[in-house]
């Protein structure tokens, strides 16, 4: 057996609530749109770029002897892949640990724009 419990008057002691067909006023308090901060994606952009730098500062000056002592053409397109492998291996964790660091210092000194309040 179904029941209809729009019909039931409501139990004692609890308030019905009448809708209105009139529309209401519109609030008068503004609130604050909320911020969408990407903290953390800024932090991992942050992170690749400073690495990147880091790394290409690290073989420059590798690069720099390879393309002073090779002619240009393909032998020096390969010397110069070669000696990025065989100097930036290595360098690997210098370039991470100074990327993480210079990502951290930025942040908790709010220089990094997007990590500034």
């Amino acid at each position: 057996m179904v029941r209809n419990y729009r019909s039931r008057s409501p139990a004692p002691g609890c308030r019905v609530r009448v809708v209105n067909a009139e529309p209401r006023e519109p609030r008068t308090t503004l609130r604050a749109a909320p911020k969408y901060r990407p903290v953390a994606l800024l932090g991992l952009l942050y992170f690749a770029l400073m690495f990147f730098v880091f790394g290409l500062l690290l073989v420059a000056p590798e690069l720099i002897r390879v393309f002073g002592e090779t002619a240009p053409g393909p032998e020096q397109q390969a010397a110069a892949e070669k000696a990025v492998h065989e100097v930036f291996r290595p360098r690997l964790p210098i370039a991470l640990v100074l990327s993480l660091a210079g990502t951290a210092a930025g942040a908790h000194f709010k220089l990094l724009p997007g990590f500034r309040v």
